[in-house]
């Protein structure tokens, strides 16, 4: 949970909470200041949509289950989908198989200017919030479905980050001939999560002319096919299957990774001529600058045997850290191979604070990465840590005017709030 200013003077009571308040009053309000995001969803690509809009100043309420999203549970690679993808959020869990949940959360969605869901096909609709349902009532409402496939004969399907990797031909372009393999992340997931915010914010921006919501729908399959028209294109002009990119034949001639004498991992691009020049210059390869049969890219390429050996024994012969500074003297675009954990201590990434400090489920402190975005001078910074399960159950039926049901309600397990004593 943020700070509030009752904690802020329990632990710093040096504090003058005037000069805070002037300070807080000086800094702009956020973009979406003011518009409430009621959010059906779990694993990524529908907290990922939330969770932008969130980081945008929204107030997003997560609906949960009163046993939890399963989410929390996950084993295994999953283990950080919940605290990465839910921040500042609010957290509410009820039961929506009762009629009383149902009842109080379409309360909520009448104060609300979007929904967003990512459950299976039919599954809103089935407890009464789907978006024929529920515009009947709110006609601005902005209701984003987030699915395996847009409409369509595999509307009905379910899917999976890596199944539709696997559809698209992305598995196969990143894996090595007859070895399809997903990315090293959830790119899809989270593509086609940002894509359903783009469309909020779309939507959202038609509102303010015509002061009507409507559906917006975004799909892991048609976001992971963006990723492919560079390669259909590249087919339609040359007629030639593409190949996997591990397998490719160079576009650039120096285009990989090579090994320093410390025995690390860097990767080179040499794109463009200038590219060359000043690499040859930085390392005075003299001969290379002025051999006649390599001037041009295409050039080296075709003489990329013979170049290869010759630029692998130079980068054996220097460590990572004296050839990433003499790269970065001659302007090349290159990088070290870094493995996550390398990113806590990246100078770029902690520039100015910009890691967001995040509580995770064991109550450990996590630098993640904030939203990759600058606007003006907006803070987009963490106003609410992950939420724990119902963490704001309590708060948010008081804002309805429900607070006198809440023990009830909470004794009837439709909705879940902790206790006092837990939350203290």
């Amino acid at each position: 949970m943020a700070f509030s200013e009752q904690n802020i003077v329990l632990f710093y009571p040096e504090i003058d909470m005037s000069l805070l308040a002037a300070s807080v009053s000086q800094a702009p309000a956020l973009p979406l200041a003011g518009i409430r995001v009621i959010e059906f969803t779990h694993t990524i690509m529908g907290p990922y949509c939330g969770m932008v809009l969130a980081d945008l100043g929204a107030d997003v309420i997560k609906i949960e289950a009163v046993e939890g999203d399963r989410t929390r549970k996950l084993e295994g690679f999953a283990q950080g989908f919940f605290p990465t993808f839910n921040r500042n959020k609010r957290a509410f869990a009820v039961n929506l198989k009762s009629e009383r949940g149902q009842s109080i959360v379409k309360e909520l969605i009448a104060t609300a200017d979007v929904v967003i869901e990512n459950f299976a096909p039919g599954t809103m609709e089935r407890l009464g919030l789907g978006f024929e349902q529920l515009a009947a009532d709110n006609p601005a409402l902005i209701y984003c479905a987030l699915k395996g496939f847009l409409t369509g004969p595999y509307e009905h399907r379910l899917a999976l980050d890596e199944v539709v990797q696997h559809m698209s031909g992305l598995a196969y372009m990143t894996g090595l001939p007859g070895k399809p393999m997903r990315t090293g992340a959830s790119v899809v997931d989270i593509f086609g999560g940002l894509l359903g915010a783009f469309g909020i914010l779309t939507a959202l921006r038609e509102r303010d002319k015509t002061g009507q919501g409507q559906f917006v729908r975004s799909a892991l399959f048609e976001a992971a096919c963006c990723f492919m028209a560079q390669h259909l294109a590249g087919e339609a002009i040359t007629g030639i299957k593409r190949e996997p990119l591990g397998a490719k034949r160079g576009t650039w001639a120096v285009y990989r990774t090579f090994q320093t004498s410390d025995d690390k991992s860097i990767f080179l691009a040499i794109t463009s001529d200038q590219h060359w020049r000043r690499f040859c210059a930085e390392f005075r390869l003299d001969d290379l600058l002025t051999d006649p049969s390599i001037q041009t890219n295409e050039d080296r390429v075709n003489e990329n045997a013979r170049l290869m050996p010759i630029i692998e024994k130079l980068f054996a012969s220097y460590d990572l850290d004296t050839i990433c500074k003499r790269l970065d003297a001659a302007t090349l675009p290159f990088s070290e191979s870094s493995r996550p954990g390398d990113l806590f201590d990246n100078p770029q990434l902690n520039h100015e604070d910009r890691m967001l400090s995040v509580r995770m489920p064991n109550g450990k402190m996590a630098k993640l990465p904030r939203m990759p975005l600058e606007i003006g001078n907006h803070d987009f910074s963490l106003r609410n840590h992950p939420p724990e399960l119902g963490e704001h159950t309590e708060e948010i039926m008081r804002e309805l005017g429900l607070g006198e049901e809440l023990s009830e309600l909470s004794a009837l397990n439709v909705v879940r709030a902790p206790s006092k004593a837990a939350a203290a």
